[in-house]
């Protein structure tokens, strides 16, 4: 079964917050936290770009 395109956003969005997340990480030394912040931030970028897509 082919993905819709809202869900592709919302996985789009989180992979690039994985990258966000590993380069914050890096920069204040905890890659954890960076990974987290970054994957939170990434779906709710994803979810929004969701939301307009409508």
């Amino acid at each position: 079964m082919k993905k819709s395109l809202e869900e592709n956003n919302i996985a789009l969005g989180a992979a690039f917050g994985v990258v966000f997340g590993i380069i914050l990480g890096a920069a204040i030394d905890n890659v954890g936290l960076g990974i987290a912040l970054g994957i939170a931030l990434g779906a709710g970028v994803g979810s929004t770009l969701k939301n307009k897509s409508k």
